[in-house]
């Protein structure tokens, strides 16, 4: 490994952690930052109901293809911003499967459907959190777009991510396979893409050139959010990183990441 620190360029006060798996074993490649210190997670958090979802699945209490919401979207509809809702409740609602439309309300409606009365926390909690000993893990009234966490709980979502923990493996192959892969749309921040790949829940790289850098494979998934958190898989070396930030998402990130990302990549896969 390098001996820069793995967040030059990023907010003082950040944290991050390099995971890999070897021969299905976790390895913690590096991690650099304060560990146990609580941050904003932001819509990281689509990453965690993402996958409670996944377990709804796998329990057979819903069905991915089941219709759940606006002009008949399913579940893997909302999941992945291929719903036609707008987002907020403010904006019109289009039909389903034909644009990526990023929506946190397309979340919250979700979300309300599956949990009906039962607090959303407290089914996180039930479904994901509590199982991998994610207890410092709250939110700020919002499940989908407000968790806040450490970084070792948040290694415990990359890893979830990297290796399907919790999920079947066909569950976990399905929530990281593109729904709808013909679909247009926009990453906040980043722009318009043709298409805009985005399995159920994290955004797939595909030809997009954006925050995900080019050393990272078409195959890539993984999310940020508004308060300057990045996770990261590359699922064909099984390596994974998740960064948090002390500032909000900006020009700084939209700067740093695409060459930042590009030289994790290099210490997770040595060429």
């Amino acid at each position: 490994m390098t001996t820069t620190s793995l967040l030059a360029g990023w907010p003082s006060g950040s944290a991050v952690s390099l995971l890999a798996l070897r021969d299905g074993a976790l390895e913690t490649v590096a991690t650099e930052g304060d560990r146990e210190r609580i941050y904003d997670w932001a819509s990281l958090s689509k990453l965690v109901v993402a996958v409670a979802v996944g377990v709804e699945h796998d329990w057979q209490y819903l069905k991915l293809d089941a219709p759940i919401g606006p002009s008949n979207s399913t579940v893997a509809d909302l999941l992945s911003h291929a719903s036609g809702v707008g987002i907020d409740a403010t904006a019109p609602t289009q039909p389903a499967g034909q644009r990526r439309i990023y929506s946190t309300y397309g979340y919250d409606l979700l979300v309300s459907r599956v949990v009906k009365d039962r607090p959303a926390l407290e089914w996180l909690k039930d479904r994901f959190l509590s199982p991998l000993g994610m207890n410092d893990v709250t939110d700020d009234g919002s499940v989908t777009a407000g968790l806040r966490g450490s970084l070792a709980s948040a290694e415990a979502l990359a890893t979830t991510w990297l290796r399907g923990d919790l999920l079947s493996p066909d569950t976990f192959a399905r929530m990281r396979t593109t729904h709808l892969p013909e679909l247009n749309g926009v990453v906040p921040g980043f722009g318009s893409f043709s298409p805009c790949p985005w399995a159920l829940g994290p955004e797939v790289k595909g030809t997009k050139d954006h925050w995900m850098g080019s050393q990272w494979p078409a195959t890539s998934y993984g999310h940020f959010g508004k308060s300057g958190s990045l996770l990261l898989v590359d699922p064909v070396a099984q390596v994974a990183v998740v960064a948090l930030s002390s500032e909000p998402f900006g020009q700084w990130a939209v700067d740093l990441w695409p060459a930042w990302t590009n030289e994790i990549h290099r210490q997770l896969v040595p060429r």
